[in-house]
């Protein structure tokens, strides 16, 4: 890719199509360990929860909003394709996630992760994973690293 060359990055909402590559996008992370695997069917049903972040007509990234409470969503399985590191991707999934958090009203994004920089830069700050514990009994409890978990919880609070 030409570094002169101008891309366009859009984002929205994911549809039945995109779970082949959600999967595939998702399954990297997962093999390296920094990501909890998806089944295609758990994408399947959970698609409405997902977005995607395309250049042209290319799906480079993907990113979740999990409602974990009527306050609370969790912002999951954010990832991007190798290739397309470093156009802050990432940074457009998050506003866009924050974007929909908004119009559902809920006032606190959370998010577990190894990335703790980006979501600073993001507007997160660092919190106790002890004070989800929505998330804790959603998915904690069936996660292998329950007993040693080293991810760093992260929340970003929502200005009305």
């Amino acid at each position: 890719m030409e570094a002169t060359e101008q891309l366009t990055v859009v984002c929205r909402k994911a549809a039945p199509e995109d779970v082949e590559t959600l999967y595939e996008l998702i399954k990297g992370y997962a093999e390296q360990g920094i990501m909890l695997p998806r089944t295609r069917e758990t994408l399947l049903r959970q698609i409405d929860t997902f977005v995607v972040a395309e250049i042209g007509d290319k799906v480079v990234g993907c990113g979740s909003l999990l409602r974990l409470g009527q306050d609370l969503v969790e912002i999951r399985s954010l990832g991007m394709s190798q290739e397309y590191r470093g156009l802050k991707i990432g940074n457009k999934l998050v506003d866009f996630l924050v974007e929909q958090a908004r119009e559902q009203q809920i006032p606190k994004i959370m998010a577990l992760t190894y990335a703790v920089n980006f979501f600073l830069r993001n507007g997160f700050t660092v919190v106790e994973k002890e004070i989800f514990p929505e998330k804790v009994w959603k998915d904690c409890v069936n996660c292998p690293k329950q007993h040693a978990c080293d991810e760093i919880a992260v929340l970003k609070m929502l200005n009305e």
